[in-house]
């Protein structure tokens, strides 16, 4: 049945039948048309207002609940429907991964129109929880207020926040007291820095006017138990900055990297800017099999220690490497898969576009003692081409591991023409990598496929394709 209620139409009694994409899941108007909703879970029965209507589908919310659906769980975290971290937190981890292995199996199947084997369940992490290595909090002297203390007549105190964005408002931070993602001392560094600047009235920044003292935090943690801790100042004041980073270094020893970055721009983006070491080393190690990975405040590292090493076996598993065998690590990052199949191959030949990432990748390769490996950084569209070919020689194997987009045409029409023995594709969305395999399943057919939670409470998911050549 539908109504309308301040121009907006209200569906009643509708069941919600599926999980969608970016974390939303789907119910069905009377006349077909999909509705994607943000705080429901399959199976709940409830009331849907619309706020967009588009030719094939809605987007509304449920405002009423005539029947919970059994995938249902208590939320763990109290800051849940709000901060938008972690969607999908009220639904039972078993059926996360239900759904999420649904999705990849359907993008391969529905967008590139491939033949799969016997696909192998996905593989969960044993942590659904405090599983990041890195965490990033933004100050803000006008934090988000909730709809319940807006309503409310009490005091609402300080409006200083430290936490995350609120999804979809580049101005509004939602103060964090509990986050359940990074394991502590994260949480307790952060209540305390929060505590601490109000007490010595430290100014919070103000994105939408420019001003203020401070502007973020980053918590980087290891495996090894190293803790790093960068702040961002959006303005030097030498003595107040000290005050800061005296409290934090006394207050918690176990910090081994203190450091910080005075950034006057317009934007938080710490990649063009210095960062100072203020106490202990610049960095921090990661450590997988005993290959040790050097990690600064501006490396990238797979958030997910544990399950990366998981990803790292899959796809060593599905190379098949034997020692004999060229591997071209194409998007290489900072190395770590080159490094982590390099003792099982011949020669190992990474390609990045980003410089400070084949830096690190050729630093920690020489930590190691890696000797078979090469790394070269360029545009892979531009780079990847017959010349380097020539140069470095025909790959039997090729790991691919591109970015949220997939592969560039060029690339993929490049490795048609190379045709290796067998590709493994990793990657971080199932649609671009069914899109990319579709351009591919002619000359390769798929062996395997793998999919690895990397993100459990989120819709995100990683899938690894083996491809062999037909």
């Amino acid at each position: 049945m539908a109504r309308r209620k301040n121009k907006r139409l209200v569906f009643e009694n509708v069941e919600v039948i599926d999980a969608g994409a970016k974390g939303k899941t789907i119910a069905k108007a009377p006349d077909g048309r999909v509705i994607f909703l943000p705080n429901a879970v399959p199976g709940d029965v409830v009331d849907v207002q619309t706020f967009k209507k588009r030719k094939a589908y809605f987007e509304g919310k449920a405002i009423k609940f005539h029947t919970l659906s059994e995938k249902r769980t208590t939320p763990k975290c109290e800051h849940f429907g709000v901060c938008g971290g972690c969607k999908w937190q009220d639904m039972a981890y078993e059926f996360q991964l239900e759904y999420k292995q649904k999705e990849v199996t359907n993008n391969l199947v529905r967008i590139g129109h491939l033949e799969l084997p016997d696909v192998t369940p996905i593989l969960g992490s044993e942590a659904p929880y405090f599983y990041r290595n890195k965490m990033e909090f933004s100050f803000s002297d006008s934090r988000w207020l909730t709809q319940e203390e807006i309503e409310s007549d009490k005091d609402l105190g300080d409006r200083n926040a430290l936490g995350f964005h609120i999804p979809g408002m580049w101005d509004k931070i939602l103060n964090i007291n509990t986050c359940w993602l990074q394991e502590d001392p994260s949480n307790a560094i952060r209540n305390a820095v929060r505590s601490f600047s109000i007490d010595n009235n430290l100014e919070f920044f103000n994105t939408r006017n420019q001003t203020g003292f401070l502007r973020t935090m980053m918590v980087r943690t290891s495996s090894t138990g190293a803790i790093m801790i960068v702040i961002q100042f959006f303005k030097e004041d030498k003595e107040k900055r000290e005050l800061l980073l005296d409290f934090i270094a006394n207050t918690f020893p176990q910090i081994t990297s203190l450091q910080y970055v005075i950034n006057s721009k317009a934007n938080d983006t710490i990649y063009d800017q210095e960062v100072i070491c203020y106490k202990g080393e610049d960095h921090i190690f990661e450590e997988m099999e005993g290959l040790q990975f050097k990690i600064n405040a501006k490396s990238f590292y797979q958030t997910n220690s544990s399950q990366a090493y998981e990803l790292y076996k899959i796809t060593r598993d599905f190379a098949g490497l034997k020692g004999e065998e060229l591997v071209y690590d194409l998007y290489t990052g900072t190395g770590t898969i080159a490094q982590f199949v390099a003792k099982q191959a011949k020669h190992v030949v990474g390609v990045e576009a980003v410089p400070d990432a084949i830096s690190a990748a050729k630093e920690n390769a020489q930590l190691n003692g890696i000797e078979n490996v090469d790394f070269y950084v360029g545009d892979m569209k531009n780079v990847f081409n017959d010349a380097f070919i020539a140069q470095n020689g025909h790959p039997d194997v090729i790991i691919t591991d591109p970015p949220r987009d997939g592969m560039h045409k060029d690339v993929v029409n490049q490795i048609l023409n190379i045709a290796p023995k067998r590709i493994v594709y990793v990657s971080c969305n199932s649609a671009t990598q069914a899109r990319d395999l579709a351009l591919l399943k002619d000359l390769y057919k798929i062996v395997k496929t793998q999919a690895v939670d990397m993100f459990p409470q989120t819709h995100h998911v990683e899938n690894v394709v083996l491809l062999e050549k037909r």
